[in-house]
């Protein structure tokens, strides 16, 4: 898109400037605004437009991590193009510490949205009219829920080629191919013909450095590939490419140990986890049902029955 005007929540970011913006969200019960803040950079030379996006569930603070480590290191300041970024989207979430929106709602669940719908509903459908549309590239920073680990990934769509091009560049261990959940954010965005990235690492009500940095770090090589920053793409390590995947689940209810680490490759029939119960009586064995890598895991200390466990590769 062209760069000559860039006006976003009715203000013009004009060429080398940034700005602290605010999109209202709602009335409190108090009367009082509750807004979100919306940082803006715009380099000194027309380019793309990345939005970089944390805290759409309120309790992945990994990345909340991410967008603020990025800020705080002056990565969200271009050369060319414009960086928006969200560090915390679900702000009502984010403040009780918890997932959902104060209406009950998985706000990963309401878009487009609609402006007569729920609170949360309105709140995605503010977004997609007002922001989503000045974009060309998302990365969408989310962790594990429910007491689930994630080991860094990447995930897309493996035969769009951008958008998998972009998880390679990206660096993380693991890419992902993903299908398109409908009513997320991610599918809203490719609705409107944007290319977006999902980051996936660690856990909710979580800090993990190791995680924050792979997110970090990512999202400088897109700029970089974008031509936005200067500088290299650095990719450590060759990723393992998950063409499809599973959660094996607990056969047992008890008390779960794992017996492998986040992110192993694990052989057919090795015991990796065991399940026993608080009196002694019984101690099971779960076994890798073929070759794999574990790339999500549950860090429960108490299971039960049917509980995803491993998410794993799938051959």
């Amino acid at each position: 898109m062209s760069d000559k005007d860039f006006i976003i929540l009715g203000q013009n970011i004009k060429k080398s400037k940034g700005a602290i913006l605010e999109m209202d969200v709602a009335k409190l019960h108090t009367r009082n605004s509750l807004r979100i803040p919306v940082i803006v950079e715009r380099g000194a030379h027309d380019g793309p437009v990345l939005l970089l996006l944390g805290g759409v569930h309120g309790d992945e603070s990994n990345g909340v991590g991410i967008v603020r480590d990025i800020i705080r290191k002056k990565y969200n300041k271009p050369k060319r193009g414009t960086i928006i970024c969200i560090p915390v989207f679900n702000v009502f979430g984010y403040l009780n510490q918890c997932r959902e929106f104060p209406d009950g709602r998985d706000l990963n669940r309401m878009f487009p949205g609609s402006a007569s719908g729920s609170l949360a509903s309105q709140f995605a459908h503010k977004f997609t009219k007002e922001i989503a549309p000045l974009v060309d590239y998302v990365i969408d920073f989310h962790t594990g829920g429910a007491g689930r680990e994630n080991f860094a990934n990447v995930r897309c769509v493996f035969e769009e080629k951008d958008s998998f091009d972009l998880a390679k560049d990206f660096g993380a261990p693991f890419i992902v191919n993903s299908a398109y959940i409908p009513k997320s954010i991610r599918n809203a965005i490719h609705h409107l013909g944007k290319t977006i990235l999902l980051f996936e690492g660690g856990k909710s009500l979580d800090l993990d450095q190791s995680v924050i940095d792979c997110g970090v770090q990512g999202a400088l090589n897109i700029m970089r590939r974008l031509e936005m920053q200067d500088g290299d793409v650095i990719v450590e390590q060759e990723p393992v490419f998950v063409q499809s995947s599973k959660w094996l689940r607990a056969p047992f209810s008890g008390m779960f140990q794992s017996m492998v680490k986040n992110g192993s490759k694990v052989k057919h029939k090795t015991i990796i986890g065991k399940i026993s119960d608080p009196f002694g009586e019984f101690e099971k064995n779960m076994y890798a049902p073929f070759d794999c890598h574990i790339f999500g895991l549950n860090t429960a200390p108490i299971v039960y029955k049917g509980d995803a466990i491993f998410h794993v590769s799938v051959k």
